[in-house]
């Protein structure tokens, strides 16, 4: 196999499995705890990966008669709904013994594909099973975030599939720069990443307006920086701006701009 794709395959299997030992010890009070995404509590979570994992299986989507729900605003948004409502009713241990078994039934599939393979990706473009199974450690390992702020059981901050998250995340960084804060042509951002994980890039405005990835410039128009779960919570639309901790240095008017525009993740 590809080592990208064992590397990606890893990390899912390791945050998912994550969340399995952190539900093993919920309360019934706990898996009702209410998480940072709006309208899903604990136990939502862990239904939507288990959910989200038996439709790449190729399942199909449990009938239901879906409620108007103030916190679903698309067909999307309905779609990831179903799964999640439906299991609303079942006690948190029925859900995670389904997501001990749609996990095992996943990583034998695993085993048989070409990672070379098409696959659909959450992002509609296309690629391959190695690339989908980047996103999919991404996806769970941000739930598995979600579930651990609700739960006051912080870790995992360093995992393979933060490094995974990274990744992700990275390519949104120019468009959050040029196009949302509006940084003018010549402008330039230096992105400082601290704590679990550590990360220096920057940013360069071209002559179209257009950000463009690169090394951190030596005099940048402003530097932010930020703590690596702080940086995730805003990538990921999980705080306001005003909540993560960021420190800056330069045009404190342009780092206002990208900081309220940090969020890239539906």
């Amino acid at each position: 196999m590809q080592p990208a794709f064992e590397e990606n395959t890893a990390a899912f299997e390791q945050t998912v499995r994550a969340v399995i030992g952190l539900a093993e010890g919920f309360t019934d009070a706990e898996w009702e705890l209410p998480t940072d995404c709006p309208g899903w509590t604990v136990k939502d979570m862990v239904s939507h990966l288990v959910s989200a994992e038996e439709l790449f299986l190729g399942d199909p989507l449990p009938a239901h008669d879906l409620p108007d729900l103030p916190h679903v605003q698309n067909e999307l948004g309905r779609m990831v709904e179903i799964g999640v409502d439906v299991r609303r009713p079942l006690p948190g241990a029925q859900v995670l013994e389904q997501l001990k078994a749609v996990l095992e039934r996943r990583l034998a599939m695993l085993r048989e594909v070409d990672p070379a393979a098409e696959a659909p990706q959450p992002d509609g473009k296309p690629g391959d099973y190695t690339r989908l199974m980047m996103f999919r450690a991404f996806d769970c390992w941000i739930h598995e975030q979600d579930i651990r702020r609700a739960t006051g059981r912080p870790g995992g901050l360093d995992s393979l599939a933060g490094a995974a998250t990274w990744k992700v995340l990275l390519p949104g960084l120019p468009f959050v720069v040029g196009r949302r804060a509006g940084a003018e042509p010549g402008e330039s951002v230096a992105f400082e990443i601290t704590g679990a994980r550590e990360y220096s890039v920057g940013v360069v405005v071209d002559g179209n307006g257009r950000g463009v990835l690169g090394d951190v410039p030596a005099e940048p128009t402003t530097r932010i920086t930020l703590d690596w779960e702080d940086y995730v919570k805003l990538a990921a639309g999980r705080c306001a701006p005003g909540e993560a901790k960021a420190v800056v240095e330069g045009d404190r008017e342009l780092a206002g701009r990208i900081l309220a525009n940090m969020a890239v993740t539906p």
